[in-house]
Parts: structure tokens; sequence; C-alpha cells
């Protein structure tokens, strides 16, 4: 099953169902308005939205309409709870190594993880927009999953039970403005702006034998203004799998549902299918050459992100997004 949200309703959006070539797509009222309060009550709106999902694949459903990726907003315009890990422990010795930083050995067994701004989520279409060039404008292409109500204390394994729906992400990082706030040994705050998300979430089973319980085995591919720049694995070199990521985070506390938890950025060792951002890019040039020579994004720079089943076929819509220059109030 695919699900969206429409750009209309107010700030949640409205909930609808997208067939599985995202061709067409129908309003569900009657079961749920948005698709926060579809997940506040997943056992109860799961199995009629999964019926109207197969009515629409047999084209039986009357009120279905063309569905336009350029007309929803995320998936989950906004979210109660948005924690982003870092997965593949690979991209961080890759960003220490560059600049001749040792990874400590606690990083192998303890997931880094963030919170991040999740009163908007960006749509698949909408503009990046940002007020400087300056701030190191960068990309990071990743897995996401959308959480029912989590318990505290919750095992990696229990966690597996609790992911109701998968998207991709572009984790929008404003590099040059990363240094300093860790100098201050407080977190990311100005340097997260809001995350982009694909046009759909789909449920694990639409994943087939690609998605094992805890990653997706599949290419996630980067395209910056035409130019590819990478398609690593999401299912290789991941030191935590997305259920340890959501144990991590209800260590102490629980996770409402709407929750999104992501993977951080996908990298595999060596990068050999290429990058997911460009500040990988930048450090494997800086390790060949002792300095990086790909500039970060320019207004007017697009990002496109996509991920694709074993036949070719687009899982969630793909991201397709232009960098615009924001101009404050004066």
């Amino acid at each position: 099953m695919k699900l969206a949200s429409l750009k209309e309703g107010g700030r949640d959006g409205t909930l609808i169902v997208v067939n599985r070539d995202m061709s067409k797509a129908v309003k569900v009222p009657d079961i749920a308005t948005t698709l926060q309060a579809a997940l506040e009550n997943w056992a109860e709106t799961e199995p009629p939205l999964v019926e109207v999902f197969n009515r629409l694949q047999e084209g039986n459903v009357e009120d279905a309409f063309d569905f336009d990726p350029k007309q929803v907003a995320a998936p989950l315009p906004r979210s109660y709870h948005w924690a982003d890990g870092s997965a593949y422990v690979t991209h961080v010795e890759l960003v220490r190594k560059a600049r001749g930083a040792v990874l400590p050995e606690s990083f192998y067994t303890d997931p880094l993880m963030y919170m991040g701004a999740s009163d908007v989520f960006l749509g698949p279409c909408d503009d990046v927009p940002l007020e400087s060039e300056d701030w190191g404008i960068d990309f990071e292409s990743e897995v996401a999953i959308f959480t029912d109500d989590v318990p505290a204390g919750i095992t990696p394994e229990q966690a597996k039970a609790h992911i109701k729906l998968i998207t991709i992400i572009n984790d929008v990082s404003l590099r040059n403005l990363i240094p300093a706030e860790l100098a201050k040994q407080f977190g990311f705050y100005q340097s997260k702006p809001h995350t982009s998300f694909a046009p759909v979430a789909a449920t694990p089973d639409e994943l087939g034998d690609a998605w094992d319980g805890g990653k997706i085995h599949l290419p996630l591919h980067s395209i910056m203004n035409g130019i590819k720049l990478g398609s690593p694995n999401a299912g290789v070199d991941n030191t935590f799998d997305l259920p340890r990521l959501i144990s991590h985070a209800a260590k102490s506390r629980p996770l409402m549902a709407g929750t999104v938890v992501g993977s951080g950025t996908v990298s595999n060792v060596g990068s050999k299918d290429g990058s997911s951002c460009i500040s990988e890019i930048r450090c494997l040039e800086t390790i060949a050459d002792g300095k990086p020579s790909t500039e970060f994004m320019k207004f007017g720079d697009r990002i496109e992100i996509e991920m694709f089943d074993e036949n070719g076929e687009s899982i969630f819509g793909r991201i397709d997004q232009i960098v615009t220059q924001y101009h404050p109030p004066r």
C-alpha cells in the first residue's frame, strides 16, 4: 500500500491512497483525514486502507483521480518527532579521515542521533529556500520510516513491528554552519533546515524481498543537475539497521505515533557506487588530492533522489527540487 498527503485541508494535508504505479489516487475521509490520524489508530485504519488500495489497483474506485507529485506535501507534512540517525558509520569515518581525526570505537556500538525540525517537512517538488550559498548547501539521500506508538525500552527485535511505513528523504544540511554548532557541544540546529520527503510512503510489503525487516537492499540514486552522483545500496555497510535506531531513540522515553526515524546518509565502503551527499565527495577529493574540488549547491541547482525496485519501477516516487534564494523580511 502507498499513501500520500495532498496540499489541502490545513497544515497536515489530506490523506490519499495511491496505487502501485503512482498513476491514480483517492481520498479516504471515512477512514482517516490525515496520515497522522491513520498512524495513531493504525490497527483500525490499516485494513480499510488496504482494501481501498486493492480496489484502486483493480480500477474499481469511482472517485479516483490522476496522481500528481507536484500537488502533494510530504506524506507527513509535519510530525511530532523527527530523529535522524547515522547508520552508515563508513560515512562518518570518511568525514573524520578527511580532517585527520580518528573515529571513536563507541561509534560502532552506539548510534549517533539528532532531533531535527519536524514542524514542517518539504514536499517532493517544493523548492529548498535558503538565504545564503555561503552556508555550504548540501543534500543527503536517506531512508526513513514512520512508526506507530513505540514503548520506551523496546528492543531492536520488538521495534520491527512498529515500522508501519517507509520512504526516502533529502536531509538538507548546511555544512559551513555545522562546525561552529558542534563546537558548542550541544548538537545541530541552524545547520539542519527542513527535510524533504518523497511523494509517497509505502508499507514494507511493497518492497518485497528487498526488505529484510530492518534494511532495504536496493540502490538509492542521487542526481544533481542531470549528473548522477551516486547509487549506493541502502542495505549494505550500515552498522545499525532501522529497528536498532528506533530502539536507540526509545531508550528512555516512548515514541508517539507518527515519529519519523532516518537512516542517515546512505554510504557504501569505498563509495564504489558514488555518494549520497556532496560532503562525502569532497572528503574523497581531500584524501586523494589534499583539497576538495566539488562545490556545494548553488541557487538554481536541482537535486533528484529516487529508489527503484528490481523491475526498474519507482517505489516512492522522485524527490525533485530546486535550491532557491530566500529573502528574509527587513
